[in-house]
């Protein structure tokens, strides 16, 4: 796969890579790369486009606690105290996000909840272990089961609360101040 440098190409470079670019897309040519319309853009926003989607297609698809090496194996919470835990959930917060792994909406979870779901459900998500420089994987922590409650409890503005309401014509359940706020590194978007 081409990398792409950081540096300024001139415009000959730029067109020497988008010809390079396609013809390594190639084999995954559909509708997504006519999406960029060539004279609309500049041929570097060109070159960025076609390389994030090379990326995408060449991307191996693995559990997340296999994006760490050595893999990441975490012990059950019931074999931890709180403390343990709490020191184990901070690390491993830290390490998804060094893999651009962003957790949202976890202030309603104790420690030993958000524990429990980034070991049941997070971990052994399969992902696409894309490694783009502005490429974050987000995970709902509100919205385990597709239950809107707990988003809508916590999190929906009352705009967006008066929104689901209109839309679904189911009440709303009550709205409350989530229990245990946490300052979790976000995306830089």
């Amino acid at each position: 796969m081409l990398e792409q440098s950081h540096t300024t190409l001139s415009e000959a470079e730029e067109l020497l890579l988008n010809a390079a670019l396609r013809d390594e897309l190639e084999p995954y040519f559909d509708e997504a790369i006519t999406c960029v319309n060539v004279h609309q853009f500049p041929v570097r926003f060109e070159n960025e486009f076609l390389a994030s989607m090379l990326a995408w297609e060449t991307a191996p698809i693995l559990p997340i606690y296999r994006w760490f090496e050595p893999e990441l194996r975490l012990p059950s919470a019931a074999s931890l105290n709180e403390y343990q835990l709490s020191e184990i959930l901070a690390d491993l917060i830290e390490k998804l996000y060094e893999k651009k792994i962003v957790l949202d909406f976890t202030d309603h979870l104790t420690d030993s909840e958000l524990y429990e779901l980034i070991y049941r459900d997070i971990l052994p998500s399969r992902e696409k272990k894309l490694d783009l420089r502005n490429n974050y994987i987000h995970f709902d922590c509100s919205h385990t089961g597709g239950d809107p409650s707990i988003w809508l409890k916590y999190y929906a503005s009352d705009e967006e609360r008066v929104a689901w309401a209109d839309t679904y014509h189911q009440p709303l359940p009550p709205k409350m101040f989530p229990l245990f706020p946490r300052d979790l590194p976000q995306s830089p978007f």
